[in-house]
């Protein structure tokens, strides 16, 4: 089994000794109950990776000895997934599947026809459940690099995006050509939107279509806006060759 993964100030992994305090280190002592002998591995989530032993268990806190490090350089193609918002908690769902399985970003985005909005007035701490759902997830799934999970865009900020990169992507399931049929970059961005269950509206393809976003279809069935962007980041990994 492979050892847990906590994050760690960046500062902190370049010592021999290293002390696992606040919420890690509290999560680690109380909840995961690591005790002197065992095996626990740390990140910076910007690459660095330490893995380590503890040598002494306190309330709140580890103190661990580092036995190696290993830098991992970022992958290539950066792959963004642009999340039109989904309804209830599956916006947490698609957070936790994107970031499992590789995306190294992912931007929230209130399409025209979404049902869920996020008003001012709760914008932050939506986006702080989406945040926290990434980083727990990047952990779970022994990430060095953690995802970043951008602020909420509107439509003319996602088609900036698409402008930006080196290749664009808009799932429809009225497109004629394959997602498969996409020949990747092999550097820069790659960013795919998913729309809302209520689906793009024309204008919103219009402009990311002017913005060099082309459509393409996932595949025969339709998927809910909360599965179709693992789906998608999974078969580009693959054709990407990070997979």
């Amino acid at each position: 089994m492979s050892p847990p993964v906590f994050l760690a100030e960046p500062g902190r992994l370049t010592a021999d000794q290293v002390v696992l305090d606040g919420p890690e280190g509290r999560h680690a002592a109380t909840v995961r109950r690591l005790r002197p002998g065992e095996r626990v591995d740390l990140t910076d989530g910007a690459g660095l990776l330490a893995e380590c032993i503890v040598t002494a268990a306190g309330r709140d806190a580890l103190t661990l000895e580092v036995l190696a490090r290993h830098r991992t350089e970022r992958p290539e193609p950066r792959l963004v997934v642009v999340q039109a918002l989904p309804k209830g908690d599956r916006g947490e769902l698609a957070v936790e599947l994107m970031t499992e399985v590789g995306v190294d970003e992912i931007v929230p985005w209130a399409a025209d026809r979404c049902v869920t909005r996020w008003r001012p007035e709760r914008r932050e701490k939506a986006l702080g459940r989406w945040r926290a759902t990434a980083r727990e997830a990047a952990k779970q799934a022994r990430r060095s690099w953690l995802p970043e999970v951008a602020d909420l865009a509107d439509t003319a900020r996602v088609a900036d995006r698409l402008a930006g990169a080196a290749a664009g992507a808009v799932l429809h399931e009225e497109a004629t050509e394959p997602l498969s049929g996409l020949c990747p970059p092999t550097a820069g961005e790659l960013v795919v939107v998913v729309g809302p269950e209520g689906g793009i509206t024309p204008e919103e393809l219009e402009a990311f279509a002017a913005a060099g976003g082309r459509p393409f279809r996932l595949g025969p069935t339709v998927l809910r806006t909360s599965t179709a962007g693992v789906a998608a980041a999974a078969l580009l990994l693959g054709a990407t060759g990070r997979w």
